[in-house]
């Protein structure tokens, strides 16, 4: 099919990572479905810039002096007062108090104002910090220029007027959504859309089997996705069904939010060195520690790739004025690899299994809420047992058939040896052990599987579907007078049907609801997995424990022209979103006003 070369020119994924950015993109004037990477420039050090296929997420905020000595500018930045990429994340590690890190992390973080100036935490008085949606939309502004000086030259081929397509993790709350959205807008970046990253990871999966994926899936299986990044570990669960006798794929379960990834690794082995050194008598300071976690990230990743070393130096400058005979001289083997990677991140353990909590100092340094048991194992098993515990699932057991690994973290073949070998013994004696699904570029499913959503949103090829797990309804307080002591009843009014897939909308034209506006009220939404059956409009007032609360806001819906307490008719409009809020307008058409609600439908 070639649907999908009507519209803008560029199909563009980006994958927006906490450790590392990718752009990928298909030509649609070009005869071939090929999906290509975009090498990014970004300077590598001072007055070089490369061409790199990743964007290490970094801003590093160099001083005045580095500034006036130059080397540190675009073509499209005369001023370099933020680096982005390579160079930041290596400068940073050298200067306290200057690099922002962990952007995306903190975008998510509910603890903090994420609009607010936070970052580097540790920055000095004279450096100006960014907000983590500032820090965001400095990678996309970066992204975006860099793809304008090399591809976009003329008008219609600009970043800003292609089909953006950006990836966040499943697990992203509403107002995270929300922030992304603002940051590509501050960036200039406006016509987007947000995709899921184990979907996308999926989507790259499904671009290189093209031919043959049908052949390697079948109904019944139950694929994991498998996510773990820089900063974070997502999970998905998708359904492969038979529908009119065609395969079909539906993503029936995502897992919450864990901050715990190859950062969290890289720490534990640059602790781990440290200790070394320190039994030998050498203690490092805060700076030196920064610099070995850097030079411990890249001899690991020496380690997993040639398996044919047992070891790698690690070189650490002195203090003072960095005479040669003051530089610390260690190394890490492979051994410390794979203990503390293999046994602090992915032991083996059973299928009840549950994240160890601690109990926790009640003053704490201000920082992103890290998962407090770094066994990835666990947090798996407690997502498939929780996976298992809905009611449409009882007795069945809800175990991978196979699994996409995703993520740099994955690119050490002995870690996913070792999440197979773990989710292996939580099968039924007997059973086929999981399929490992193989083919992609860890480092660039996720912008190239957006690609390949957008290839899908035009026509060219499959889509997962996701729709919602429970039917939601809102709360409509009955009209009847007051009785002293009994509270006014509530109704529910179905708004989404169980199953409507994200992207779809509906409406209740004909439904008149009262809105009170001017003061602050509370708005109920429910849900339920056991009503099937009710369609939008359907008023329920008696359903025992078949319907749930699921959230509820408080705010107030203002319109100055009115009284406070004003009651006007308004007629809902419900849309389930691609990214997985459910977005209910609320319409005044007699006065022109609309009113919006929203809350994420999958927690």
């Amino acid at each position: 099919m070639n649907d999908h070369k009507s519209g803008p020119r560029f199909i563009v994924g980006i994958d927006l990572g906490t450790t590392n950015c990718s752009l990928a993109y298909l030509d649609t004037q070009k005869e071939t479905n090929r999906i290509e990477n975009f090498d990014i420039p970004q300077i590598v050090a001072p007055g070089e810039v490369g061409r790199k296929r990743l964007l290490p997420s970094f801003v590093y905020l160099p001083t005045e002096h580095e500034k006036e000595g130059g080397g540190l500018t675009m073509p499209w930045d005369p001023f370099g007062d933020r680096v982005v990429g390579e160079y930041a994340r290596a400068r940073g590690a050298e200067v306290h108090g200057r690099l922002v890190v962990s952007a995306k992390s903190w975008l998510c973080h509910s603890g903090v104002d994420r609009t607010a100036p936070l970052l580097p935490l540790d920055a000095p008085e004279e450096v100006q910090r960014l907000s983590p949606i500032v820090a965001t939309a400095t990678y996309l502004r970066h992204i975006k220029a860099a793809w304008n000086h090399t591809i976009g030259k003329e008008t219609g081929e600009k970043l800003e007027h292609q089909d953006i397509f950006i990836t966040i993790p499943a697990s992203f709350d509403a107002v995270a959504r929300d922030l992304t959205v603002k940051a590509a807008s501050s960036a200039g970046l406006e016509n987007i859309t947000l995709l899921e990253e184990p979907q996308a990871a999926f989507y790259a999966w499904l671009h290189w089997h093209d031919k043959d994926w049908k052949e390697l899936v079948a109904p019944g299986d139950l694929l994991l996705v498998c996510d773990v990044g820089g900063g974070t570990t997502d999970f998905s669960l998708i359904q492969v069904s038979s529908q009119d006798g065609q395969l079909a794929l539906e993503r029936i379960a995502v897992g919450e939010h864990i901050l715990l990834g190859g950062d969290n690794m890289d720490l534990a082995l640059t602790f781990a060195v440290a200790e070394d050194l320190k039994s030998r008598n050498t203690n490092l300071d805060e700076a030196q520690l920064q610099i070995l976690w850097h030079n411990v990230r890249i001899a690991k990743e020496k380690l997993l790739t040639d398996e044919a070393l047992d070891m790698v130096p690690v070189i650490i400058p002195g203090r003072g004025s960095g005479l040669v005979g003051a530089t610390i001289r260690t190394s890490l083997t492979r051994q410390q690899v794979k203990e503390l990677l293999l046994e602090g991140f992915l032991p083996i353990c059973e299928k009840d299994a549950c994240p160890q909590g601690t109990t926790r100092i009640g003053l704490q340094e201000m920082g992103l809420p890290y998962a407090t048991d770094s066994a990835i194992t666990r947090h798996l098993a407690r997502f498939l047992a929780r996976h298992m515990k809905r009611p449409e699932k009882a007795g069945k057991e809800a175990v991978p058939s196979a699994i996409l690994f995703n993520g740099g973290v994955f690119k050490a073949s002995i870690l996913r040896r070792r999440m197979l070998e773990t989710i292996g013994g939580w099968l039924p004696k007997g059973s086929e052990p999981p399929k490992e699904l193989t083919g992609t570029d860890l480092d660039l499913a996720v912008s190239r599987g957006a690609v390949h959503f957008g290839m899908a949103c035009r026509g060219d090829g499959i889509r997962i579907r996701s729709g919602t797990e429970r039917s939601y309804y809102i709360g409509i307080e009955s009209a009847r007078p007051a009785v002293p002591g009994i509270p006014t009843p509530v109704k529910a009014l179905c708004v989404v049907p169980k199953g409507m897939e994200e992207g779809s909308a509906v409406s209740l034209p004909g439904m008149s609801l009262g809105l009170v506006v001017g003061q602050k009220v509370q708005f109920k939404f429910m849900g339920s997995t056991v009503r099937p059956q009710d369609r939008p409009g359907a008023m329920i007032t008696d359903w025992g424990d078949s319907i749930e609360p699921v959230s509820s806001i408080q705010t107030e819906m203002t319109a100055p022209e009115l009284e406070p307490g004003t009651v006007i008719p308004v007629e809902i409009e419900a849309k389930v979103t691609e990214i997985g809020t459910l977005s209910l307008s609320l319409v005044s058409r007699e006065r022109g006003l609309k009113f919006d609600l929203e809350f994420n439908v999958r927690d």
